[in-house]
């Protein structure tokens, strides 16, 4: 069979990306199609960092092209373009930021910080410039969950550098008031405080900054919601049927003001003994995958109650660091690949590409 680059398009149409859902075709990240008799030579652009599955792929797209389209030598170089997506309408993204992922609860006690900061750590390990913002003013828990202490350093009156934990740039609350202090301000005064943290925080290059809100669908989470440009959420819940429906008001919430939902995770989804190994669904089962069928949306993972998974977040050494070959592990980094990758295929942000035009009256 003579090889032509329609034919080796037609094959690679038919290899879905596990992560985005498309091919890789469609999803236009097929780039230098170079043909020497039957060797091959192409590259693929990927819009989301996936770093550990580079290998994976280039393995079974060069099988697949050598058994079906009779592919000789086959040579696939993986290179990562992180863009910035579409947010609110009348936003534009944040100077520093590509993208901001909200990471929600309807409720408290869901595992919401502890799935973000892990979600943050796998997107930097695949590969991507990540910060954190903890944006629960009444009780932050970042500090805690990467063990981190002191003042962030003041660069002048009004901008802050964020303080680094692992290869993350964060920023909360918590660096800036006594850890024992209880933080007893109304709603605009909390609202306020998350901006000027947000706009106030020099942020380096990031290709995504993961924000923890606060559980619920309050102040907070309305301020982010009309003023912050957000590319995407994530909702966090667990099987429990009080905590899902709680979820289904986060995740309407979003809806309503046109933040898409890149999927659900679910925490506690299953409990397996210590001892004997036994598995049970204490908090139910099946849930997250209900919720998510019944919204369109995806579950992006479900984790175990796990032991590890809360000695490490009370160490201050996160669960994707302390095991990184962990089962929990891998399913953060599953969560993270999935979540990146359906934003990577949303509409792209072209904002920057208009010139800002001033009226003047001479």
């Amino acid at each position: 069979m003579s090889l032509s680059i329609n034919l080796v398009e037609d094959c690679l149409k038919t290899w879905i990306d596990p992560y985005s859902g498309q091919d890789l075709v469609s999803s236009k990240c097929i780039r230098n199609i170079e043909l020497d008799d039957n060797d091959l030579r192409f590259t693929i652009l990927l819009g989301y960092p996936a770093k550990s599955q580079h290998q994976n792929i280039i393995d079974a797209l060069s099988k697949k092209l050598q058994e079906e389209v009779g592919a000789n030598k086959v040579s696939i170089s993986i290179m990562t373009d992180i863009v910035s997506h579409a947010v609110q309408k009348n936003l534009k993204p944040l100077p520093g930021v590509r993208n901001i992922i909200a990471v929600a609860s309807g409720k408290g006690g869901v595992g919401k910080s502890t799935t973000s900061v892990n979600l943050a750590l796998a997107l930097q390990q695949e590969g991507a410039r990540v910060g954190i913002l903890d944006a629960d003013i009444y009780g932050p828990s970042q500090p805690l969950l990467l063990g981190l202490s002191g003042k962030p350093e003041i660069r002048d009156e009004r901008h802050v550098l964020p303080m680094k934990a692992y290869g993350l740039q964060v920023m909360s609350i918590g660096f800036l008031v006594e850890e024992d202090q209880a933080m007893i301000w109304r709603g605009p005064m909390a609202t306020g405080a998350l901006q000027q943290l947000l706009q106030n925080t020099v942020w380096d290059q990031l290709d995504y900054l993961i924000i923890d809100l606060p559980p619920g669908t309050g102040d907070i989470q309305l301020t982010l919601a009309q003023q912050i440009p957000v590319s995407g959420a994530v909702i966090v819940t667990t099987p429990q049927d009080i905590a899902l429906l709680d979820a289904q008001r986060g995740l309407n919430m979003f809806n309503k003001v046109s933040i898409p939902v890149l999927g659900l995770v679910e925490n506690m989804s299953m409990h397996i003994c210590s001892q004997c190994g036994h598995a049970e669904s204490i908090f139910g089962e099946g849930g997250g995958e209900k919720m998510a069928n019944k919204y369109g949306t995806e579950l992006l993972g479900s984790l175990p109650l796990d032991l590890a998974i809360r000695r490490d977040s009370d160490e201050g050494f996160p669960t994707v660091l302390a095991d990184p070959q962990g089962k929990p592990a891998l399913i953060y980094h599953e969560i993270a690949m999935k979540a990146s990758a359906r934003l990577a295929i949303r509409a792209r942000d072209y904002s920057a590409r208009f010139p800002t035009i001033n009226v003047v009256n001479d």
